[in-house]
């Protein structure tokens, strides 16, 4: 069917120039530098690695100058390259309360054990444009450094779990420690029912757009849960792994995470009480919305989990979970440019002799 698409390699070698040329536009205006793009489009980048399932800001940035600032291409350049990657090992799990933070908000308690730290963000400006920043050379004012604090600080939902007012784990199976190994999507395909290790996988390298809408949904009744924000923090953690040869955690780097944890109300059931639920949601870098759509959906997902009714398009598994990848949705829908001559002729000749058959039976009844 694309063997049309070989007559036109000259074209298509063309087709590359014009797309170099494209990208670095006015040769007079100074080249974009990839550290320039990691240092000042933090938030672009933090979204490829986090839908590109791969933590390294420089090839982040890369991806983004090679993408012309084509987000899902990025991620699509950056989903490839971790394609080519060994499998070295695992780390050990990550434990958020010994976060390094650099922010931390709750929209449930005012005042909480380590405070409320609003660090950088866009949540109290009044989004208009800042023509100061057409400036060039113009340095912002510096911020009063934040006090560091290394102690390990408790999550807001301690304070619920304590007083047995929330699930204190992810669901039944969790809680009575028989969670099995999570799977590896990137070695397994996804099958259905999936677990919620399964779910969540996919949902934190999702597209954040996909994932934002259906979080919507979910607010509009769509799912008939209530959710609070009991905590939202941002910050670096160490990363360990555990080599055989030694036999105990080592430090390998750090990474900066967003994490958001959702509270819901549950009714209760036959067989669970009247209690707060939770959803989970982890993007890498600074990534409030999409940790927060996913905390939403996380939590619309376990709906069969926690025998709810489910009838919205978040609460289907096959649904949400089959359409939230960037790569796959853009591939599908793009793959339309490609030629499609052979299938199109065969629509056009059956088009035409229905045509005609059409035409006769008007003939013969008149």
């Amino acid at each position: 069917m694309y063997v049309a698409v070989k007559g036109g390699e000259r074209a298509i070698l063309n087709s590359y120039r014009l797309l170099a040329e494209v990208r670095r536009g006015d040769p007079a205006v100074p080249e974009l530098g990839v550290e320039q793009i990691r240092q000042q489009l933090g938030l672009a980048v933090d979204r490829v690695m986090a839908e590109g399932s791969v933590y390294d800001p420089e090839l982040a940035a890369l991806a983004i100058k090679q993408a012309r600032g084509d987000m899902v291409e990025a991620i699509f350049l950056l989903r490839a390259f971790r394609a080519t990657l060994p499998r070295l090992g695992y780390t050990e799990p990550l434990d958020t309360s010994r976060m390094r933070l650099a922010r931390r908000v709750s929209a449930t308690f005012k005042d909480l054990p380590g405070g409320q730290v609003l660090g950088s963000t866009f949540d109290y400006t009044q989004r208009l444009l800042d023509f100061s920043l057409a400036v060039e050379g113009a340095a912002p004012e510096p911020a009063a450094e934040a006090p560091s604090d290394a102690e390990p600080v408790p999550g807001v939902l301690d304070l619920l779990i304590a007083e047995g007012l929330i699930e204190a784990s992810g669901g039944p199976s969790e809680a009575a420690g028989r969670e099995p190994e999570p799977p590896d999507l990137t070695r397994a395909s996804l099958t259905f029912p999936a677990p919620r290790a399964a779910r969540l996988q996919n949902l934190a390298r999702g597209d954040e757009g996909f994932l934002l809408a259906m979080g919507y949904s979910t607010q509009r009744g769509y799912s008939h849960s209530h959710p609070f924000a009991g905590e939202i923090r941002h910050g670096s953690i160490e990363v360990e792994i555990v080599p055989e040869e030694l036999g105990f955690p080592v430090c390998i780097g750090e990474i900066e995470l967003t994490e958001c944890q959702m509270i819901n109300q549950f009714a209760g059931s036959k067989t669970e009480a009247p209690k707060f639920t939770r959803g989970y949601g982890l993007a890498f870098g600074h990534g409030e919305r999409k940790a927060m759509a996913m905390a939403l959906v996380d939590r619309a997902l376990r709906a069969e989990d926690l025998g709810e009714e489910v009838a919205s398009p978040a609460q289907m598994q096959e649904f949400v979970l089959s359409h939230s990848d960037s790569l796959e949705a853009s591939g599908f829908v793009q793959h339309l440019k490609l030629p499609h001559y052979v299938d199109f002729q065969a629509e056009l000749e059956l088009v035409r002799r229905m045509l005609a058959e059409r035409d006769n039976a008007q003939s013969e009844a008149a």
